[in-house]
């Protein structure tokens, strides 16, 4: 089965990102590096709150009908408990594979929060901070939370102000929650090279040190 950073893009759109990536790099020094994952983190609390949400009207529901047609009462509390225990064992392992469901339950600080520090994770991970004249830059997208982040090596800070990257990432995010991914992935790659191409125009000696796409 495919997860949700597998099948954000098809075979032949992951080529193209990772074409338009290439074409990019070529006019500018800067390394862009486009990660697309499936979430950031696993959300257990809002897994706990669909399963409840979720659980309980059911097991209500279930008790005074299955409770009256055997004759246990409507209001029967262990009948009531076996349906909590049935539905919670059975809602808790799946929500987190219905993103669709689970994303209704997600809480906005916190997923700006794990958004915000999955990007940091994977800017180490990747190793964007040992380019050579400091200018890697993430394209980081979350799936699950349809979130972007973009996030520059120390260079690009000290030359291009962080909020530069704001418009950036408003356009890509939309793009994405109305369904232009590819499109809008590029577009945001594109938009990129034009701001660093201003401080960090291409070297002869420019070599390519980075992934032009990550899916993990």
């Amino acid at each position: 089965m495919m997860t949700l950073a597998q099948s954000f893009l098809s075979k032949s759109e992951e080529e193209q990102v990772t074409a338009v990536v290439g074409e990019v790099e070529r006019t500018t020094s800067g390394e862009i590096v486009p990660m697309i994952v499936s979430r950031s983190h696993d959300y257990p609390k809002a897994t706990a709150l669909c399963t409840l949400c979720l659980g309980l009207p059911l097991s209500l529901l279930l008790t005074h009908l299955v409770g009256s047609h055997l004759w246990l009462g409507s209001q029967n509390m262990w009948l009531f408990l076996l349906f909590c225990l049935l539905f919670g064992g059975t809602l808790w392992p799946l929500v987190p594979r219905l993103p669709w469901l689970q994303r209704h339950f997600l809480d906005r600080a916190e997923v700006e929060r794990e958004v915000r520090e999955g990007a940091l994770a994977a800017f180490y991970a990747e190793k964007l901070y040992k380019t050579a004249a400091e200018n890697g830059i993430l394209l980081y997208v979350s799936v699950l939370e349809r979130k972007v982040w973009i996030l520059a090596d120390a260079g690009i800070n000290s030359r291009i102000d962080p909020v530069v990257w704001e418009r950036v990432v408003a356009d890509l995010s939309s793009g994405i929650k109305e369904g232009r991914r590819c499109q809008a992935l590029c577009t945001a790659i594109r938009a990129t090279g034009d701001i660093l191409r201003e401080h960090f125009p291409s070297r002869r000696d420019d070599r390519d040190e980075l992934h032009n796409l990550i899916v993990r």
